[in-house]
């Protein structure tokens, strides 16, 4: 029989809506970072470095690139004949039919996957953070203490505590209590959403809150696991690590790329970051452009001038135009002589030539002042921009827009346009 000592099960279902129209026809853990990569890429990345070679990946929403992406692990190292990794979709059961309806209530329907491989500890990963962890230094610190359950917590600044589930432990980093977004926090220790699991201990625990609408980890399986007298454990980590669910942090953490010493730094050769790469040409840059401090995705042709920014894969820029401070996903177009400041472009986006973004003074955007803030400019994938077009701040635009679309040829700061069949 098949026995692994540790097996991931990574949570990739999400939506991300607080990523506004970049994640409205891709789950978030797809979208592009850091110009060649995909958010998935740093758990799958982190999983082969830290030696856990069989991953369970849980998809939902909108799962089309992302199972393309993954495909059957192979730049991972992860195709392989035991174990290796495996997309779980939610599936027709003869019984009932459900999606996931929480993190715990994916975990629990498939629990025959897990099985099939008699692991000793389930390692419990989300899809949409940035990061390098050492998964086998946590199950040390899980064995070494005789945990059931060990939780990865990371020190916040107190008066950020009341956003995160909060952990209170003794000297010895047991855990023992626990609060979800206190109002008033007794620690700064923040769940970081990584546990790992006795086998038997998850298997029960799932089993007993079945039932639960919204079977969820924070909200009844851990307390579950406490209120029956496990041991349960803080494991603190001290390294990068970023939840991307904003626009505005999903800016930052790219933005952090290009700093001269960056914080998370992708070019580290003992533990590597891994991605599906096409194949595509190098890079070209004409004799007019320039580039500082950027990153450069292959096969993007530059004419222009690139400041401070990110550039994807497959990108045209065109001449006299400037990008700064933006992030511009792949096989995206921009003509002659535009102006793009402070910008999240996304994938196969036409932007005609003259047209300025980021233009003028902040204004609460009107529809989703939550989502499109910080004086970002964001533009859903495959959308087209025409000629001679001025785009504000805290603006938003998503579809095949045309002339008609825009008043006196500008989007005021503030502004969202959707176009007609695009859902977000």
């Amino acid at each position: 029989m098949i026995k692994k000592e540790m097996i991931a099960m990574l949570l990739a279902g999400g939506q991300g809506s607080r990523l506004g129209v970049l994640t409205s026809k891709v789950a978030k853990p797809a979208v592009s970072f850091g110009g060649k990569y995909r958010i998935i890429d740093f758990p799958l990345s982190n999983c082969i470095n830290s030696g856990v070679d069989t991953v369970g990946v849980l998809t939902q929403y909108q799962p089309l690139r992302l199972n393309t992406h993954i495909g059957i692990g192979i730049p991972w190292d992860l195709d392989r004949n035991i174990g290796g990794v495996t997309v779980l979709p939610p599936y027709e059961k003869s019984t009932n039919s459900e999606w996931y309806t929480g993190t715990a209530n994916a975990i629990y329907q498939n629990i025959d996957y897990m099985e099939s491989f008699n692991p000793e500890y389930i390692l419990i990963l989300s899809g949409d953070h940035i990061y390098k962890m050492d998964y086998e230094v946590m199950l040390d610190f899980h064995k070494q203490n005789k945990s059931e359950c060990t939780i990865a917590v990371m020190p916040v600044p107190m008066e950020e505590a009341k956003r995160f589930g909060i952990m209170i432990t003794d000297e010895n980093r047991k855990i023992t209590d626990f609060e979800e977004k206190p109002a008033n926090p007794r620690s700064n220790l923040a769940s970081m959403g990584i546990y790992i699991f006795n086998w038997k201990t998850l298997k029960e625990a799932l089993i007993a809150m079945a039932d639960q609408p919204g079977l969820d980890f924070g909200k009844h399986i851990i307390p579950y696991c406490h209120d029956k007298g496990c041991p349960l454990y803080a494991y603190e980590f001290n390294g990068y690590w970023k939840d991307v669910g904003t626009l505005h942090s999903y800016w930052e953490a790219n933005m952090e790329l290009i700093d001269i010493v960056p914080e998370f730094n992708l070019y580290e050769e003992y533990w590597k970051i891994y991605t599906k790469s096409d194949i595509l040409p190098p890079q070209y840059f004409s004799k007019e452009s320039e580039v500082e401090k950027s990153i450069i995705g292959e096969g993007s042709d530059i004419y222009g001038k690139v400041y401070n920014s990110v550039i994807g894969c497959g990108v045209t820029i065109g001449k006299n135009t400037i990008i700064r401070d933006s992030i511009i996903m792949n096989n995206t177009v921009i003509g002659d002589n535009c102006e793009v400041y402070k910008t999240i472009v996304a994938e196969n986006v036409e932007i005609k030539n003259n047209c300025r973004f980021g233009i003028g003074d902040e204004v609460e955007n009107e529809t989703d002042p939550h989502i499109y803030n910080s004086g970002l400019v964001c533009i859903g994938e495959k959308s087209i921009i025409p000629e001679n077009i001025t785009v504000g701040k805290n603006t938003c635009i998503f579809g095949e827009t045309v002339y008609s679309d825009y008043q006196n040829n500008t989007l005021a700061s503030g502004k969202t346009l959707i176009k007609a069949g695009e859902s977000v």
